[in-house]
Parts: C-alpha cells; sequence; structure tokens
C-alpha cells in the first residue's frame, strides 16, 4: 500500500522524538496505531455496506479482476513472445563438446540454423 522504507521509518522516529520528547511518544505511536485500526475497520464497514446495498457479490467481482490479470501487457507480450521451439538446447553433436563457435568466438547457437538468430554478446 505505502512504499515506506527503513530510511523514512527513521526520519519519522526522529521527527516523532524530537515533537512529542522521549516520555511521551510511546503513548503516541500507540494512539496512532488504535487511529490506524479504527480508519481501516471504518472502510472496510463502508465498503460492505456499499456491497451490500448495490447487491454486489465481492467475492464473485475479486475474481473476475484477477481473471482479468492475464491480460496485464507484461504477460500478453511474455506469452506472445514466447516460443515453445526455441526452449530446448541443442543436442551436442559426435565427436565434439557441443559448443559451436558464435560470431564473437565464443560459444553460441549454430550459424546456419535460419530458425534462431546468432547471440551477440554486445547487445546485451
Amino acid at each position: 500500500m505505502f512504499d515506506v522504507g527503513i530510511g523514512e521509518i527513521l526520519v519519522i522516529a526522529v521527527i516523532g522524538l524530537l515533537v512529542f520528547g522521549p516520555e511521551r511518544l510511546p503513548r503516541a505511536a500507540a494512539d496512532a496505531a488504535k487511529w490506524l485500526r479504527d480508519i481501516r475497520a471504518m472502510a472496510s464497514g463502508a465498503r460492505k455496506d456499499l456491497a451490500d446495498s448495490a447487491g454486489i457479490d465481492l467475492s464473485e467481482t475479486v475474481d473476475t479482476v484477477r481473471s482479468l490479470q492475464e491480460f496485464h501487457p507484461r504477460r500478453l507480450a511474455s506469452s506472445l513472445l514466447k516460443d515453445d521451439g526455441l526452449d530446448e538446447e541443442p543436442k551436442p553433436k559426435a565427436g565434439g563438446n557441443g559448443a559451436t563457435p558464435g560470431p564473437a568466438g565464443g560459444t553460441g547457437s549454430p550459424a546456419s540454423s535460419p530458425d534462431r538468430p546468432t547471440f551477440d554478446p554486445d547487445a546485451t
């Protein structure tokens, strides 16, 4: 929900210590936690009341939204770019270690294969 790191928490703690002092800081932190708990409970109650008054089944709505996650652009792109034939490793040839020299002198895919482009280490 909130993207708060350790640095931000330390800054808030130091500011709280300066504002409230060491005697009142634990009580202020406990009050803030109670307020946050009350606000979350009110938001949850309001959401439930709205869903009940509108006649919406929230579990069905949540399932529908989760099913729409498969249409996320990253998932669509990865499913479109995924090629099942390219996932397999080439089989080693008899009489060698299975590595064929690539364009940069390293090992890469066979240069004669029209299906798979050659590996370019400078491009990555």
